[in-house]
């Protein structure tokens, strides 16, 4: 009786862990699905934090910042810092951080995107991080990203950044038919110049569907704009502006990025897979918000709990958004400000940990030979630790044991994984931000197949799975970091 009764119970303790993977897993796609650009994703963050309850506060002002209090604070509409204060906490106290990042690998529309080609209508674009950009042919494109439009109310200008995205297939990349490259299959190396160009319209077409705008594209002499709306075909900016309900000579500027129009969706036959653009790194965008908003016992709490989301971690976090810069430094700054303490934010780094969250190389069962045969995470492993002795991570024993107690203490496994000696590494936000803050700090994700394409692939579970991890962590560090000793 007692081992039918273990048993049943294991059963349905699986089923609600799955029931409740599946639907993590949903509310990831409808985050996803909203979140086409950077500033989509900081957008999305800010309405739900929002509904939880955080306040948000700006870097132009001063704070006023209380125990048990709920923030955020956003720069550049790409990146966005959110915490909650602990109930016992004081300056010279730690900080229990889930770093990511906003940005994912793309073509980017180009300052000047008016292009035309044999007699076709195509938008200049230049291609942001290291992307797997044969996955971008013929693809049902689209725009999203932010434009900056001049708003006047009698003498009163405003200069305001909204947000866009263009729901609709209106671009593509073709691909050259197999008969006129028949090395195709051998060998494929596009000129991303030249032959990833995306296709907006025909020539002839926009001519005679609007006469009246079609002469603006021309070329001005000396190469002098007299409009920023010149610099790109009209046809392009007539659907943003149709979007927006603004002018074309009010568009002062514009970050496009461009992007598919098919969502994610859970796939796989038992629908254990999750079939998604742009999974590196909104995954743990997603799940350490959730993490941070559910995360219990705060008035016990002697930390800061909080989330960082950076842009620009695709292309070397270095610009003032990115996780180079020294925006993580002013705020932990400002909440370490003591008139009685003079170095309460140095005493503070030394109690704090950083979990670098960013996805992780599942092992690809047409390729396992390129994994280290003893470390190769399944796509349902959920939270693996990262290790490199060249320091492309910042792991140590004591800050991967940190996670691995936090993941006891909630009842989830935390694996590892390492590269081949005979394979090249990636990095993340962790060493730069280890090395600038002088702060322990850990880096993991969960498992993924197909990354820095336009389209990935992971588990279900995982979703869940890390979302349990970080918010154990945000609950339980400051008592598993009181139990360290170091001889």
């Amino acid at each position: 009786q007692t081992e039918r009764f273990l048993l049943c119970s294991l059963i349905w303790e699986r089923r609600l862990n799955g029931m409740a993977s599946k639907e993590a897993a949903k509310r990831l796609l409808t985050f996803v699905n909203a979140s086409p650009s950077p500033y989509h994703v900081v957008s999305q963050c800010k309405q739900t934090l929002k509904k939880a309850g955080f306040v948000e506060i700006s870097e132009k002002e001063n704070w006023n910042v209380k125990p048990n209090g709920k923030y955020f604070v956003t720069r550049n509409q790409s990146t966005i810092v959110a915490f909650a204060v602990g109930g016992r906490f004081k300056p010279g106290n730690g900080f229990s951080i889930v770093g990511s990042h906003t940005d994912s690998p793309c073509p980017k529309l180009k300052p000047v995107t008016r292009k035309t080609k044999d007699g076709y209508l195509c938008v200049g674009v230049e291609y942001y991080g290291g992307g797997i950009w044969s996955t971008w042919f013929d693809r049902d494109l689209t725009v999203a990203g932010r434009v900056v439009v001049r708003e006047s109310s009698g003498a009163a200008v405003k200069l305001h950044s909204r947000l866009v995205h263009i729901e609709r297939p209106i671009m593509r990349i073709p691909h050259m038919a197999i008969h006129l490259q028949r090395e195709m299959n051998e060998k494929f190396n596009p000129n991303r110049e030249t032959e990833m160009v995306p296709v907006l319209a025909m020539a002839i077409t926009e001519e005679l569907n609007s006469p009246d705008t079609h002469n603006c594209a021309a070329k001005p002499k000396g190469g002098r704009y007299e409009s920023q709306a010149q610099k790109h075909h009209p046809l392009l900016i007539k659907l943003l502006c149709g979007e927006l309900k603004c002018q074309a000579e009010d568009v002062m500027d514009f970050e496009l990025y461009v992007c598919d129009t098919q969502p994610g969706v859970l796939g796989g036959a038992l629908e254990e897979f999750i079939f998604c653009p742009r999974l590196d790194n909104q995954v743990n965008c997603f799940t350490s918000m959730e993490a941070l908003i559910d995360s219990a016992n705060l008035e016990s709490d002697t930390n800061v709990r909080m989330i960082t989301l950076y842009d620009n971690e695709e292309v070397g976090s270095q610009s003032a958004q990115g996780a180079g810069s020294s925006l993580t430094e002013q705020i932990l700054r400002r909440l370490s400000t003591s008139l009685e303490n003079g170095v309460a934010f140095e005493e503070s780094v030394s109690k704090s940990l950083l979990v670098s969250a960013d996805q992780v190389h599942g092992c690809h069962p047409n390729y396992a030979h390129k994994h280290e045969e003893d470390l190769r995470p399944s796509l349902h492993d959920g939270l693996i630790i990262k290790f490199n002795g060249n320091q492309r991570y910042a792991t140590t024993a004591i800050s991967a044991s940190v996670l691995r107690e936090a993941g006891r203490r909630c009842g989830v496994h935390v694996g590892d994984i390492a590269v081949r000696n005979d394979s090249s590494c990636g990095s993340t936000i962790g060493p730069i931000l280890s090395a600038k803050l002088g702060m322990r700090t850990v880096d993991t994700g969960t498992p993924q197949l197909s990354m820095h394409s336009i389209r990935e692939m992971c588990g279900v579970e995982g979703i869940h799975l890390a979302t349990r991890v970080y918010q154990s962590f945000f609950e339980n560090f400051a008592d598993i970091d009181a139990s360290i000793i170091e001889d």
